[in-house]
């Protein structure tokens, strides 16, 4: 690496249980690991100013006015007050460039920073956010005629994608974590854009974490319990497997949601421990024989990775990014429809040879997925939007 750049970070979510604040956190850890300038701002619990070594933090607090995204993240309308004090600070840490995660009130004010202090803009894509546009105003509208909802929510997923292109299209880098997003990012903007994969961390995330031993075949999922998760699905698979005649197993389900009251209702073998974190988190990934993913709308699904770190095995629809990361038969498998991941579960459950090679597998997978490769790729790709280098 030439010159160091002196990043300032604004992410939409650091704290929050999702994909996004684990790739932040882990972001700022890495830069704090290898003593690098690093100005990271984010929501938090009150406004201050923080420093650990390299790191410097400007926590944000979200007002009154701010409005629920998910039950974990919120947005703020006026977060744009603190674009005064975001440039004060900035201006004495020298950026010399911004790095935005989304669209969100955090992504907002930093494009404006980076904009008046003259500095580079890279922003990465992380959501699909025009697909839960369309998937959540379709769920609203059960009362409307079919022919209507479908032709609402796809105006809202076309008028949205228009809205986030002519977004991203103010950075002079994009970023995003599947081949297929990177290349509607380029068609759609003009714009260079470049991969940024995930990691996983496999020390945390680990088949030692482990604590039942025997019990019925555990079927798990991990994630917003939300329309564009598609967790309906999940009874569909669950009334398949009955259908076939499996008896002996449950489901476990890891978060919270606006889906979670229909799932209690339509659900027989389900357990929700609602949000988990830390070594409870891991423990519900390394108790499970088989995760489920049904979701078609992810980029990337990183608890697709911290499954598989755990030693487990996983079932992913096509679309989206979660495709991308399985080996078909070697550490999971892609089904199409609650037909095929029933199949699947049970080609697992009756052949504990094939669970144990996979298991093996998915674990071997996830080793080589690290948050160092990483980061120390987009510390490569910064150096392409610095001054005096030519973008390609």
């Amino acid at each position: 690496m030439g010159h160091i750049p002196r990043v300032a970070f604004f992410t939409d979510a650091f704290y929050e249980p999702n994909g996004v604040g684990t790739v932040s956190r882990e972001f700022q850890y890495f830069a704090r690991r290898h003593e690098l300038p690093f100005f990271s701002v984010h929501a938090g619990r009150a406004t201050e100013l923080k420093s650990e070594g390299s790191v410097t933090t400007l926590e944000l607090w979200r007002s009154p006015l701010a409005f629920p995204l998910d039950r974990e993240l919120r947005c703020d309308p006026f977060l744009t007050r603190y674009k005064d004090l975001a440039l004060s600070e900035l201006g004495s840490f020298k950026a010399d460039l911004v790095h935005i995660t989304g669209p969100g009130d955090v992504g907002i004010l930093g494009a404006w920073v980076a904009h008046d202090l003259r500095v580079p803009l890279v922003a990465s894509w992380h959501t699909n956010l025009q697909e839960y546009a369309q998937k959540r105003l379709y769920r609203s509208l059960h009362w409307a005629p079919e022919n209507l909802r479908r032709s609402i929510s796809s105006a809202a997923e076309s008028g949205s994608m228009r809205a986030l292109m002519l977004f991203y299209g103010m950075a002079r880098l994009l970023m995003a974590p599947n081949q297929a997003t990177v290349e509607l990012l380029e068609r759609s903007t003009a714009k260079p854009a470049v991969l940024m994969g995930h990691g996983v961390d496999v020390e945390r995330f680990h088949p030692r974490q482990r604590a039942r031993r025997d019990g019925p075949f555990t079927l798990g999922y991990v994630g917003r319990i939300t329309p564009e998760k598609n967790v309906r699905v999940l009874a569909e698979i669950e009334q398949t497997l009955l259908k076939l005649g499996m008896r002996d197993f449950r489901l476990v389900l890891v978060g919270r949601g606006s889906e979670e009251s229909w799932l209690k209702a339509n659900l027989r073998h389900a357990e929700f421990l609602g949000t988990l974190r830390g070594s409870e988190l891991a423990r519900a990934f390394a108790d499970m024989d088989v995760f489920l993913f049904p979701s078609t709308t992810d980029t990337f699904g990183l608890v697709i990775l911290e499954a598989m770190a755990s030693g487990v095995p996983v079932i992913v629809s096509p679309g989206g990014g979660p495709q991308h990361q399985v080996s078909q038969g070697q550490t999971g498998f892609v089904a199409a429809t609650p037909q095929e991941f029933a199949e699947r579960v049970l080609a697992l459950k009756s052949d504990p040879c094939l669970h144990a090679r996979m298991r093996e597998a998915a674990r071997h997978h996830a080793c080589s997925a690290s948050w160092e490769k990483v980061f120390s790729h987009v510390y490569a790709m910064y150096e392409r939007v610095l001054p005096g280098n030519q973008l390609e």
